[in-house]
């Protein structure tokens, strides 16, 4: 006697009979990304073993679903989202974020040490070649998936005392200003050099006096005196107190393993930094657009 296994990949037909689902459905739910699928030749595939693990994370409960480590790029506004979402969950599941740079955070994810990856990487006028071109260095991005998170303003932050004497980029960097450096592989070092090295922008060096792991430690060194200049974001600025020269926007994107974009917590997640209570907070800190929030902006084909 044998047993009927379902195949690697199934077809519309094969996954409709395996969830007990009309054709119909399956085709409205691959449209709108809510099952894991991939297009080949222009017809729909489903991976059964991430059919499997959607069906598990699907569930309430269990070691699939009850926690969510994020790692990458700072953000106050994803801080303070996941910071509320790690409240209201209790002890029911787990939420982390830890700020380590967009390149840190994901050597990380390589290595399938969190599940999901902040980064930002250049104007945002770039960053559909940008993203999918970082992610492309990493050996798992075959399994990966860009979702948008959100664009911001990234410029510099500096005490308003300063701010006082010139708003000029340029004058900023003369060696009378002390800056805060970012360390390297993060997005807002990225966006620094990038301004630096535009023909006559910047002078060839900085009057560096500390170096910041984060954008709030970098604000943080501004108030407390250690520097007067720092690359950093517009919310970032606000949040401390501090002044805010705009450079321009950027694109904050989250880099995940397919099955994770279906994971309860990170949908979650999304809805979170999307609802009436996400973009309020967003307008008070400043600085953000919240449109294509949740939306698929790269997947390896």
């Amino acid at each position: 006697m044998t047993t009927d296994t379902p195949a690697v990949f199934m077809n519309v037909k094969q996954v409709a009979s395996y969830l007990h689902l009309n054709e119909k459905k399956i085709y409205a739910m691959a449209s709108e990304g809510r099952i894991p699928a991939t297009k080949i030749t222009g017809k729909w595939m489903f991976p059964r073993e991430l059919i499997d693990r959607w069906i598990l994370d699907s569930a309430h409960g269990g070691l699939l679903v009850d926690r969510l480590a994020i790692a990458g790029s700072d953000d106050p506004l994803l801080y303070r989202v996941v910071t509320g979402f790690t409240r209201d969950l209790k002890a029911h599941a787990q939420i982390s974020y830890t700020p380590t740079g967009t390149r840190l955070g994901l050597d990380l994810l390589q290595s399938q040490r969190i599940d999901v990856g902040g980064l930002h990487w250049g104007p945002g006028t770039e960053s559909h070649t940008r993203h999918p071109a970082l992610l492309r260095q990493y050996s798992q991005h075959r399994n990966w998936v860009l979702i948008r998170a959100f664009s911001r303003e990234q410029g510099l932050m500096a005490r308003a005392s300063v701010l006082s004497r010139t708003r000029d980029p340029a004058e900023l960097a003369a060696s009378r200003f002390r800056w805060v450096q970012r360390q390297s592989g993060s997005g807002a070092q990225r966006f620094l050099m990038e301004m630096y090295n535009q023909p006559g922008a910047w002078p060839h060096s900085l009057n560096v006096t500390t170096t910041a792991l984060s954008e709030r430690e970098a604000a943080t060194a501004i108030v407390m005196d250690q520097a007067d200049v720092a690359p950093g974001s517009r919310a970032a600025a606000n949040e401390a107190g501090l002044g805010f020269v705009s450079f321009g926007w950027e694109s904050f994107d989250f880099a995940l393993p397919r099955n994770i974009w279906f994971r309860r917590l990170f949908q979650e997640l999304l809805s979170r930094l999307n609802c009436g209570e996400g973009r309020r907070l967003a307008d008070t800190l400043g600085g953000y657009e919240m449109k294509g929030t949740g939306e698929l902006v790269w997947a390896h084909e």
